[in-house]
């Protein structure tokens, strides 16, 4: 993404929030005024580093030429690595100016920047341990899944353990809605059984989450019942918000390779039944309704559910924010991976014109379809001015 000096960059701040709460690999080069004015309040010039510091990853500014390369090349190291997320380099005018004799850089390797932890083989038998022990565990799935493209792993360690499943917001589409462990969707707009199961459980697995406040609520009162076992590819996250009785330090991928073959196969038939309970429990008093509305009058949940049949929950669904955003959440059944795309953690309206836009060129071949409200919809609709005719 280009931007250039003052407030061309400084438009980009809210896009690289967005990609730093929600994991988002991105790499900025933003214009910067001569090296020579900097710190003078030249025209156009905007402290861009110090402005952006707290929303990306890694940051830095270029005065050479002959120092470009290499900043880029660890720009995209560092952006796709480990928990993904934005970065920024900002360039002087000079410095695009100038020349240099160019050889390609990789970076596959900073020193003090370990983007992938070895996970603890002790924490590893720990988390097994209380997880085979458990009478009614649950496990909750967050983007970490999808970011270390772990949904093989986590359908191999589901099926294995006999675990019900629920997806926060942005892991959605990690475990198929078909599959019989899948119990629903987490959160304040979430399904019922997901929430109301979360304290009657007696071991809690998260994986690949961050324990959102939209999905605790009320942390005091959150899971007090519950042992729980945190894995999560940033150390930052663990003990943060729930406190873990084991907190494995890992990749989603690795630690569930690691899991696989140390935990038991079992079925918990009674406790999914009580899933299954609270999931017609709702559907008697909202989803039937909100479906299949009498008064003749369309809603929200309706069109969701028709759009859901008529592509068979396989296209990449991209949703803006608002109501919108989570009634497709709630009604949309992502039955292939990778299909949900919305801004989670900042909420940005505005969001899914230009993200659907990406989103079909990175999946050509698929059916990607936005769902905007009329708000957000007014706030990038100059994007169409790119596919005008």
């Amino acid at each position: 993404m280009f931007a250039t000096s003052g407030p061309g960059a400084t438009n980009l701040i809210t896009g690289i929030a967005d990609a730093k709460i929600d994991s988002t690999p991105m790499v900025c080069i933003t214009g910067q005024v001569s090296s020579h004015l900097l710190g003078t309040d030249a025209f156009q010039e905007t402290d861009v580093i110090g402005i952006s510091m707290p929303v990306v990853k890694w940051s830095c500014q270029v005065t050479r030429a002959e120092d470009i390369p290499a900043a880029i090349a660890q720009a995209f190291y560092i952006a796709g690595t480990g928990r993904p997320g934005p970065v920024l380099i900002d360039i002087t005018k000079d410095a695009q100016f100038g020349t240099l004799d160019f050889t390609y850089q990789r970076r596959p390797h900073i020193r003090s920047y370990r983007p992938v932890p070895t996970p603890n083989i002790n924490d590893i038998e720990a988390a097994a341990s209380l997880i085979n022990r458990a009478k009614k565990p649950y496990l909750l799935i967050g983007q970490g899944i999808l970011l270390s493209n772990a949904t093989e792993e986590l359908r191999a360690f589901v099926e294995k353990s006999g675990i019900p499943t629920a997806s926060t917001l942005l892991g959605l589409s990690a475990l198929s809605v078909d599959h019989p462990l899948y119990v629903g969707y987490l959160g304040m707009h979430g399904n019922y059984g997901p929430n109301v199961k979360t304290n009657e459980c007696d071991v809690l697995i998260a994986i690949g989450m961050r324990f959102d406040d939209r999905v605790t609520g009320n942390v005091s009162k959150y899971a007090k019942q519950a042992k729980v076992v945190h894995i999560d590819i940033d150390a930052a996250e663990l003990n943060k918000i729930i406190p873990a009785t084991v907190a494995v330090h890992a990749d989603a991928k690795d630690a569930l390779n690691l899991l696989l073959p140390l935990i038991h196969k079992r079925r918990f038939d009674d406790w999914i039944a009580e899933f299954k309970a609270c999931d017609q429990h709702e559907y008697d008093k909202v989803i039937r309704s909100e479906i299949n509305p009498s008064d003749g009058h369309l809603k929200m949940a309706e069109v969701v559910h028709m759009l859901s049949e008529k592509t068979k929950g396989n296209a990449v669904i991209v949703t803006d924010v608002g109501q919108h955003q989570m009634v497709t959440s709630r009604y949309y059944r992502y039955t292939q991976a990778y299909s949900n795309i919305t801004s989670g953690g900042l909420g940005t309206m505005g969001f899914a014109l230009p993200a659907a836009m990406g989103a079909k060129v990175g999946a050509p071949n698929r059916d990607v379809i936005a769902i905007i409200g009329d708000g957000g919809f007014q706030m990038t609709l100059q994007e169409l001015n790119h596919f005008a005719v």
